[in-house]
């Protein structure tokens, strides 16, 4: 995102100040309980800040360049729940597929290969040179130019993917609309998900961060450095790192028993590149499968 001017907003991180989806999101969002499918107004100032999504205009999330804080975007977030009081249920077709949900499925793939069995949702954005594999897409999610979205992967709502990442077979990015004030998942440039893996909860993906299959990253998960034994911050995966999911051993009154962490085994250069056998073999090595 850009350098715009950011209010805090406690321990959920800032929000954006500057937003580009219209104000009256904001007024209509005071009076959402008195809101229903027959208010035609509302429901057009809806659709209209869901068109910023869809073109990417408008984002719900992303790394403020200066602070490297993750910057959310509430009133685009809130123009989002207000879709799902206002817009009627409405029955859809995609050849053989047929679909009954509030929101349509998105139309606009300006220079984005889409194999059959993809799904994404009016109010995602996805980048010209983009790839989405049967898999799915929610809204509010953002995926970068240039990123692949392979097999069964999901994006969920609100889930921001960088530009050239990964997301192998199987990975779930978690989605987040309530509660307000929740950070979504993000996945910075140049990252790669091994199959599998589960990124939830406002974890974060640092830029060129490599990660092995079936990783586990909650944005409470513990992160250790193997090489010095070090914590790291929670939550995130470093920049230019390699990881594996691991075991901590914990103490409880009822035993000892191993809880998931994220290990850095390994530091890269940054903008250094792996081709997809030295990924695996770098895995191998050092106890992560691939």
């Amino acid at each position: 995102m850009t350098t715009n001017p950011v209010l805090p907003t406690g321990s959920s991180g800032p929000r954006l100040r500057d937003s580009p989806v219209p104000e009256v999101i904001d007024e209509l969002w005071e009076h959402r309980a008195e809101l229903t499918v027959a208010d035609h107004a509302p429901r057009e100032f809806v659709l209209e800040a869901l068109d910023l999504l869809d073109s990417g205009s408008a984002t719900v999330a992303a790394v403020d360049p200066v602070t490297d804080e993750v910057v959310v975007d509430e009133r685009a977030r809130r123009a989002i729940l207000l879709a799902f009081r206002l817009f009627e249920v409405e029955e859809s077709e995609a050849g053989p597929f047929r679909y009954r949900d509030r929101l349509p499925l998105k139309r606009r793939f300006n220079g984005v290969r889409v194999v059959p069995g993809a799904i994404a949702r009016f109010g995602s954005h996805v980048a010209r040179g983009a790839v989405l594999m049967p898999s799915f897409v929610n809204v509010g999610a953002h995926v970068g130019p240039g990123s692949m979205i392979d097999t069964w992967a999901t994006v969920g709502s609100c889930a921001q993917v960088g530009t050239n990442v990964h997301l192998s077979g199987g990975v779930g990015l978690g989605g987040v609309l309530e509660p307000v004030g929740a950070v979504p998942v993000v996945v910075e440039d140049d990252a790669f998900i091994g199959s599998r893996s589960m990124i939830v909860e406002g974890a974060r993906v640092g830029r060129g961060a490599k990660l092995g299959a079936g990783v586990l990253l909650t944005g409470n998960t513990r992160v250790f450095d193997a090489e010095s034994g070090q914590e790291l911050p929670q939550g995130r995966a470093p920049s230019w790192t390699l990881c594996v999911g691991s075991i901590r051993m914990r103490t409880f009154p009822g035993g000892e028993f191993g809880t998931p962490c994220l290990l850095v085994i390994k530091r890269l250069q940054e903008g250094e590149t792996l081709d997809k056998l030295r990924l695996d073999r770098l895995f191998r090595e050092h106890g992560g499968a691939s």
